[in-house]
């Protein structure tokens, strides 16, 4: 089931070797001054979070359809209309501090910026949502490999045949991300995930990627293909790629995202939306 796909083909590059010492402030300055690769692997430790921005008309339904379909979409922030700031990262503007972006206009993608100052207005409502890169800081601490990181790829994504949800006119499928996992790490990386529901919490499913209508792992719909070990067990985590599904599906007037494995840095700690007292 294809997605919308980028407005232009671009290797894919880890950022910088030394990017998972930055701090997410200092990324955000890297970002804002035009580095626009994958964020997967940076600042190590602090959250990061995907981006939708509707007009304020579409808010109420965007927060429906995020409380109606929480593992893809698991809200850490909603913001004023008009508001280019979040209590997630002090001093940040929404509008410059991602490394991409895409504008939607009736559902279709039209532009993919690295700034947005130019479309912003100020009736629009920003939603910043859990991001599956933050616990992967957790599942390497456990023994589990990450291969896209290993291969400076982008995570694979895909469109899934499994609807979401409907909430008023704004309907849409799941996207999910996908992780090689070896058989031995796979209940560390369910356990370990599990943990942080915040940030998507556990896999929605391993194995046949054809239960969720996924026909060919080697063409993601978006990010890179990425090459499994052998033994390796396809991994599938829900995705906050999933409201540019609804956008695409639904066609509002008009939409910000990031782009998709570009995600925004928070100042907030991993730890933070970690389960306590459980082990």
């Amino acid at each position: 089931m294809a997605g919308p796909g980028p407005v232009e083909d671009r290797p894919v590059v880890v950022v910088d070797e030394h990017a998972h010492a930055w701090s997410p402030a200092a990324a955000r300055d890297r970002f804002r001054a035009g580095l626009a690769g994958p964020t997967a692997g940076v600042s190590a430790g602090h959250t990061q979070a995907n981006l939708i921005t509707v007009p304020a008309d579409w808010a109420y339904e965007m927060l429906l359809f995020c409380q109606r379909n929480p593992k893809p979409c698991p809200v850490l922030d909603v913001t004023d209309a008009g508001a280019w700031t979040t209590v997630l990262a002090d001093g940040a503007d929404l509008r410059t501090d991602l490394p991409r972006y895409r504008v939607w206009q009736d559902g279709k993608l039209v532009e993919e910026p690295t700034d947005v100052r130019a479309h912003w207005r100020p009736d629009l409502v920003s939603f910043l949502l859990g991001c599956s890169f933050t616990f992967e800081w957790a599942l390497a601490r456990a023994g589990v490999p990450i291969r896209h990181v290993e291969q400076g790829r982008n995570v694979p994504m895909y469109v899934t045949g499994r609807e979401c949800r409907a909430a008023g006119r704004l309907r849409g499928p799941m996207v999910v991300s996908m992780r090689p996992v070896p058989p031995e790490a796979l209940p560390a990386a369910i356990r370990e995930s599990s943990m942080m529901p915040a940030v998507h919490g556990g896999p929605v499913h391993c194995g046949d990627p054809s239960v969720l209508g996924i026909e060919d792992l080697d063409r993601p719909d978006f990010g890179d293909p990425v090459s499994l070990a052998e033994g390796d067990i396809p991994v599938f985590w829900a995705c906050g790629v999933t409201p540019q599904a609804a956008v695409a599906a639904s066609g509002p007037p008009f939409a910000i995202t990031h782009a998709p494995g570009r995600m925004f840095l928070t100042d907030a700690r991993d730890e933070q939306y970690r389960l306590s007292g459980i082990d």
